[in-house]
């Protein structure tokens, strides 16, 4: 079988888009014709291991354009393997890509009509080939790892899980264990959807054992609900016991005792346990309207305190007009500064009316927020194995530009136009990528 083409040459890749060939760096080993030959008909022979075999012919074309042609097609295939082995070798590549390629590029080998060593590519292949198990084995090592891990965190989730449904009934914060197993349960669903997936045996072990401690502790609960509820006359005669105390406190004018007293009534309120609903909510009414009146009393003594907060509030708005002018921070290291002494200013400064507190706290809080988040900026862009992956990319490009620098300086000495204008479109390319690199690189050293 016979491949035709016409003399119409591959048009360049587009701007920014390098060739195979360009990327690679390929080079011929030797002269086409130490690899082929063309027949007097214009048959071109491959020459291999095996012998010779027919690869195609070049219509109109001298011999020498004929086994270029095909010699140019060896060195886009053979570019092609350099290009898939510096991806797997050198690259995070995923093996199922790597494996996808290399059966890609291995039909291409096999169809391959070229001239060229073909030794060379059989053996790149063989290397991809290596490289490609290597990827496959280290993936299932993290994919084992991952399921460890996957297994390690279910097995805290059910242990967190038995613990909460072991403890004393008697000791059990029952709103605040109940959330806790909600959460654990959300957690448990939020590893299966996006942990590593167990295998069956050891998941559904894992999930008898969690669903165990949760209806363990759902029983306990009803049971301690259903003794509260026998114990309901104890905690009305309680709570009209703390009524009467709440009631006797209310026109205290001793703001603070008294203010820590009503704390204290409130907790013993709340370990009283639950009477009757109709009961429970009489009692609280009153309970509340005693202390509502202690503390509109303590509040008309407070708003006139604020009067005198006043003077304060003036100098913490000059001091916040002070910190919002280190916006936008350009120095960090002045900016932190400057909103020390400020900060230092504030706390001196005292108290100012409520009214004002959530507002003028606010503020500060906003201008020191983005004094952080500036520095943690600084920080990443100065983080050292960043900006060691920016250089080696640098490293890389300035290599690879002056490989191609010298591909043009060739090709201008062998007067041949079009590889002149193919060289330098090649290395016009790789010149605007190496000076974004550099850029970054500026970039993460400030």
């Amino acid at each position: 079988m016979s491949q035709q083409s016409d003399h119409t040459e591959r048009p360049a890749s587009p701007a920014g888009m390098p060739s195979p060939a360009s990327l690679a760096g390929t080079r011929r080993p030797a002269a086409p014709a130490t690899f082929g030959r063309v027949a007097e008909d214009g048959t071109v022979f491959v020459r291999t291991s095996d012998g010779e075999r027919e690869v195609g012919s070049y219509p109109g074309a001298t011999p020498e354009e004929a086994l270029a042609y095909f010699t140019r097609k060896y060195d886009e295939l053979l570019a092609s393997a350099e290009l898939l082995l510096q991806r797997v070798t050198q690259t995070d590549l995923p093996a199922k890509e790597a494996v996808d390629g290399l059966a890609r590029l291995r039909e291409h080998v096999a169809e391959a009509n070229v001239v060229g060593d073909l030794s060379l590519i059989e053996a790149k292949v063989a290397e991809i080939a290596t490289a490609t198990e290597a990827r496959k084995q280290v993936e299932g090592a993290q994919r084992s790892a991952a399921r460890e891990k996957s297994k390690a965190r279910r097995e805290e989730i059910v242990a967190e899980a038995e613990r909460i449904a072991g403890q004393p009934p008697a000791s059990v914060q029952w709103k605040t264990s109940g959330a806790r197993m909600r959460e654990l349960l959300e957690e448990w669903k939020a590893e299966q959807r996006a942990g590593a997936r167990l295998d069956r045996e050891t998941e559904t072990a894992l999930w008898q054992r969690f669903s165990a401690a949760r209806n363990g502790f759902d029983k306990a609960r009803r049971v301690h609900f259903a003794q509260l509820d026998a114990t309901q006359g104890e905690a009305k005669a309680a709570k009209e016991a703390l009524v009467k105390e709440a009631e006797a406190l209310s026109g205290s004018t001793d703001w603070g005792p008294t203010a820590t007293a009503y704390k204290r009534l409130m907790d013993r309120w709340r370990q009283a346990g639950r009477a009757s609903r109709a009961d429970d909510d009489a009692l609280w009414a009153r309970f509340k309207a005693a202390q509502d009146a202690f503390f509109h009393a303590k509040d008309e003594v407070a708003a006139v305190e604020n009067e005198e907060f006043k003077a304060n509030l003036v100098v913490k708005e000059a001091l916040l007009v002070e910190a919002e002018a280190i916006l936008p921070v350009t120095d960090i290291d002045a900016a932190k500064a400057a909103l020390r002494a400020v900060q230092e200013k504030w706390d001196r400064a005292g108290k100012v009316p409520r009214a004002d507190m959530e507002r003028i706290e606010k503020g500060l809080r906003r201008v020191e927020q983005a004094v952080r988040e500036a520095d943690e900026k600084r920080w990443a862009a100065t983080n050292p194995e960043v900006a060691a992956r920016a250089q080696s990319l640098v490293d890389q490009l300035e290599a690879a530009v002056q490989g191609l620098r010298e591909d043009l300086a060739k090709a201008r000495e062998s007067g041949n136009a079009r590889k002149v204008a193919d060289a330098e479109a090649a290395l016009a390319a790789r010149e605007q990528w190496l000076e974004q690199a550099r850029a970054g690189v500026q970039e993460f050293s400030g």
